[in-house]
């Protein structure tokens, strides 16, 4: 996959992947880049039930948190084999040696309902990754949920905001929350690799 931005040189490096066969993501070819201020109040909702987990602390709530991923953005879990929940324990272990790596699971009275990551990179930001909600737990203002524990963890880290990559889903709740569009990535496919 190759990411352009507005910056991105040569000014027609778009054309120049055409001309290879390398065509914008079917799935979501833009993105938003957007920003919030760590300053920006942002409440959550009280959900009956609801609890936030840190989904690295082991490989049980790790595969839950990616279950739960998986579901929202109607992918493939992955097989249940050793294998498998080997890899998942790889890249759980792998995120907790980044030291910087946050992934959170919600869940409502036990059920897995959603989770999110972040990266935190200080002093200048915190970059929010795959917000994800299950399609029976939407509209409970989950979502809001995890974006706010996700800052709250931001401000302990001494950050100064919450940039994201808003798609065509996620860009309008994340502007609704008080976010901000500064900029734009557009995403382009290379099969040649497959």
């Amino acid at each position: 996959m190759w990411t352009i931005d507005p910056d991105a040189q040569p000014p027609d490096f778009a054309e120049h992947l055409a001309s290879n066969g390398v065509h914008p993501d079917p799935h979501g070819a833009e993105s938003q880049v957007m920003v919030m201020s760590i300053d920006a109040t942002l409440e959550s909702p009280p959900i009956k039930g609801l609890e936030i987990h840190d989904a690295l602390a082991d490989l049980e709530t790790f595969r839950k948190a990616d279950g739960a991923a998986v579901e929202a953005f109607e992918a493939n879990m992955p097989a249940e084999s050793p294998e498998s929940i080997a890899m998942q324990d790889r890249r759980r272990l792998n995120f907790r040696a980044q030291g910087n790596r946050h992934l959170l699971l919600a869940t409502v009275d036990g059920e897995p309902a959603g989770a999110a990551g972040m990266g935190i990179f200080p002093p200048a930001a915190a970059i929010l990754q795959g917000g994800a909600v299950r399609p029976q737990f939407r509209g409970r203002g989950i979502y809001r949920a995890l974006v706010a524990a996700r800052q709250e963890i931001a401000r302990q880290a001494n950050v100064d905001g919450l940039t994201v990559w808003g798609g065509h889903m996620s860009g309008p709740i994340l502007a609704g929350l008080g976010f901000e569009k500064v900029g734009w990535r557009r995403f382009y496919l290379d099969n040649s690799t497959v």
